[in-house]
């Protein structure tokens, strides 16, 4: 799994590279078939002070690409947010890779008593 966290007009600290690995955590858990993780932390220069940070993931995974983003004040609040959306749509695209159709009773060899 390749992961690349990056951060556009602000420097990623340790901490908060630790804390999206620790928040990472919890979608590989899930789904383990994850080729590649890129993560952008974004301050966003704006004259309005609400919703300034911004948090993206692209995961791609066997077969799709999902992208997911989340803006926040907080950029601790929009990491959490996006991790929280993240796992969604990778349980979505766990159960639809699931087979659910089962086999019918009338294909089942059974033997006739």
């Amino acid at each position: 799994m390749n992961l690349t966290i990056s951060g556009h007009h602000l420097e990623v600290t340790p901490a908060l590279r630790e804390y999206v690995l620790t928040k990472l955590d919890r979608v590989t858990r899930h789904f383990d078939q994850v080729v590649d993780i890129n993560v952008l932390l974004t301050v966003e220069k704006q004259k309005e002070k609400e919703r300034r940070q911004r948090a993206e993931v692209t995961l791609h995974v066997k077969g799709r690409d999902i992208f997911v983003e989340q803006s926040h004040e907080d950029l601790y609040a929009a990491i959490d947010q996006l991790m929280d959306k993240l796992d969604r749509q990778v349980c979505r695209h766990k159960d639809k890779l699931q087979d659910h159709h089962h086999a019918s009773a009338k294909r089942l060899d059974l033997p006739a008593t």
